[in-house]
C-alpha cells in the first residue's frame, strides 16, 4: 500500500484554492482535530505493552517468573540500585499528570488527558527510544479542589518503578510547587515539561532567531504575552542564558507584572511570578501598547488564537522582530498574518507551520541522557545546554528567518542533544554514572534506532494497520465544510 502524507504538503494539496490564508489554518486545525479523533478510536489508542524478552519454551516462565525470579528480588534487596539493570526501569518514564491544564482546554477531568499522555510516550519511545507510562491521577480533595500535594505524595511513592518522572499539564500555582518539591525530594529526575521543556526548546530558538536578526541577547528587548508555567520557566532560563532582567517585560491577564502586582505578593502560591516581579520591568510598564512599541522580541504562551496577538502590536515593534506565538492547539496569531504585519521570524508549537518550537524537540533527548547516567535531577543548566545543543545543530546546518531550531524529523539531533545533556549532569554533579560523552551518544542512537525499526516492523508486518484512506478523505471533507458554512 502507498505510505500515506498528512504532512502540510499533502493538506496544502487538497485545501480548496479558494481558502484564504486564514481560512486555510482554520480548516488545517479542524481536520487534524477531527482526524485525530478517528484515528485514536481506530487504534483504541496509542500505546500497547509489549515484553522485550521471549518465550523460547515453556520452561522459561520459569526464568521470568517464579522460581528464578527469586533471585532477582533479592538482588535488588540488597543492592537497590541494581534495579536499573535488572528491571526495565532503568529506561522508563512515568508520565503524570492531574489534565488540569490540557493544550488550551483547561481542565479536562483526570482521564481527559490521557490522549496527551499517550502522545507524550509515543514521542519518547520513537524519538528517544525511552519507555513511557501514562498515569493520570485525581489529585481533588473531598471539596473538589486539586491538591498539589496529592500529586507529590502521588510522584514520591510510584519513584521506585521509574527512572524519571514527566510531570505534565499540572495548572499553575499547583505546577510550582509540584515541581519544585519533587525535585528536591525524589532521587529521581522529576522533570515538567510544559515549563522547562518548553522554556528549553524556547531558549534555543530564541538564541538563533537573535543571530539571524542581528541582535544581542544582552541587549534585546524582550516582551513575554502570557505567564503561566511555560512562559515563566522560559523567562528564568532566559536570565540565566544572558538577558537583562532591565530588558524584559511579561504581561498576564491583569496587565504588565512588575513590583505594583500587590494582588501576585499577596499570594504565596505564585512566588514564581513574583520572582519575575521583582527582578523585571524597572520602568514600571502597565500597558501592553507601550511595553511592545520597539520591542525586539514577542514570546506568547497564552490564550489560544488567532486573535490574542493583534496585528497592530507586531507593527509596534522594532524592525527584524521576533515572534513566538506557540499556544496550542491555535497560535495567538497564525504565521502568514503574524509575517503580514511585519515579523522577520516567526514559530509556533505547530508542525504543520514553518519553524516549530515544540517540546518533542526537547524532552526524548534531555530525558535519554539524565537516564543514561542515572541522573537525581534535571538541573536548569541542563536545560540550558539542551537548548545551546539545540540551537547549536541548527546552526551547523545554515540558520535562516524559516530554520532557526531542528525539525522533528532530523533523528540525529536526539542523541547529540542526550549526550550534551549527560556531560552537564556530570558536571552538575547530580549523575549516578560516569560514561564517555561519544559513548552515550552512541548508546542513545542505538536505542532511537532500535525503536524506530521496531516501528518500521510492526508496520510492515501488519500489526500496526494503516488508517483507511477513507478516514483521511472523511476528515477532509468535514473541515471544509465547517468553513464553507462559516
Amino acid at each position: 500500500m502507498e505510505k500515506m502524507d498528512i504532512r502540510l504538503d499533502y493538506l496544502d494539496r487538497a485545501l480548496p484554492g479558494d481558502f484564504t490564508p486564514e481560512q486555510a489554518a482554520r480548516c488545517k486545525t479542524l481536520f487534524l482535530k477531527h482526524l485525530s479523533l478517528a484515528a485514536h478510536r481506530f487504534y483504541a489508542g496509542k500505546i500497547q505493552v509489549v515484553p522485550k524478552v521471549g518465550a523460547f519454551g515453556f520452561n522459561w516462565f520459569n526464568v521470568w517468573y517464579t522460581p528464578g525470579v527469586s533471585q532477582v528480588s533479592t538482588t535488588i534487596r540488597d543492592n537497590p540500585e541494581a534495579s536499573y539493570e535488572l528491571s526495565s526501569r532503568g529506561n522508563l518514564v512515568a508520565v503524570v499528570s492531574d489534565s488540569t491544564r490540557v493544550l488550551g482546554d483547561g481542565d479536562v477531568g483526570p482521564s481527559g488527558g490521557l490522549g496527551v499522555m499517550e502522545g507524550k510516550a509515543f514521542l519518547m519511545k520513537y524519538l528517544g527510544g525511552v519507555d513511557a507510562v501514562p498515569l493520570c491521577i485525581d489529585s481533588r480533595d473531598s471539596k473538589g479542589r486539586n491538591d498539589p500535594d496529592a500529586i507529590i505524595e502521588f510522584v514520591k511513592r510510584c519513584q521506585p518503578s521509574f527512572g524519571a518522572v514527566n510531570l505534565e499539564d499540572i495548572s499553575q500555582p499547583n505546577c510550582y510547587k509540584v515541581l519544585d518539591v519533587l525535585r528536591e525530594a525524589c532521587e529521581i529526575p522529576v522533570w515538567h515539561d510544559d515549563a522547562q521543556g518548553t522554556g528549553c526548546v524556547t531558549l534555543a530558538g530564541l538564541l538563533n532567531a537573535l543571530k539571524v536578526a542581528g541582535r544581542d541577547m544582552a541587549k534585546a528587548r524582550m516582551v513575554f504575552y502570557g505567564a503561566g508555567a511555560s512562559n515563566t520557566t522560559i523567562v528564568r532560563l532566559i536570565l540565566s542564558a544572558g538577558a537583562d532582567p532591565a530588558n524584559v517585560l511579561m504581561f498576564d491577564s491583569h496587565g504588565a507584572l512588575g513590583r505594583h502586582r500587590d494582588d501576585i505578593k499577596a499570594d504565596e502560591r505564585f512566588y514564581r511570578k513574583w520572582e519575575i516581579c521583582e527582578r523585571t520591568n524597572p520602568r514600571g510598564v502597565r500597558t501592553m501598547e507601550e511595553g511592545i512599541r520597539g520591542a525586539d522580541v514577542l514570546i506568547a504562551l497564552s490564550k489560544p488564537g488567532p486573535d490574542t496577538v493583534k496585528p497592530e502590536w507586531i507593527r509596534a515593534m522594532a524592525p527584524k522582530s521576533i515572534v513566538f506565538t506557540c499556544a496550542n492547539p491555535v497560535p495567538e496569531i497564525y504565521p502568514h498574518a503574524a509575517k503580514e504585519a511585519g515579523a522577520y521570524v516567526v514559530a509556533t508549537g505547530r508542525g504543520d507551520f514553518p519553524t516549530q518550537g515544540n517540546n518533542s524537540l526537547g524532552f526524548p533527548g534531555i530525558l535519554k541522557g539524565a537516564l543514561l547516567v542515572r541522573a537525581r535531577k534535571i538541573t536548569d543548566a541542563m536545560a540550558i545546554t539542551a537548548a545551546r545543543s539545540l540551537a547549536g545543530f541548527a546552526e551547523q546546518k545554515g540558520l535562516s528567518p524559516d530554520y532557526i531550531i531542528p525539525s522533528m524529523d532530523e533523528t540525529e539531533v536526539f542523541p547529540r542533544e542526550a549526550a550534551d545533556v549527560a556531560m552537564q549532569a556530570i558536571q552538575d554533579g547530580v549523575a549516578r554514572v560516569t560514561l564517555p560523552k561519544e559513548e552515550i551518544r552512541k548508546r542513545a542512537e542505538a536505542d532511537i534506532m532500535y525503536s524506530r525499526n521496531l516501528m518500521d516492523s510492526m508496520m510492515a508486518g501488519g500489526f500496526v494497520r494503516p488508517p483507511p484512506q477513507e478516514m483521511l478523505d472523511e476528515s477532509l471533507r468535514w473541515a471544509v465544510d465547517q468553513i464553507r458554512r462559516g
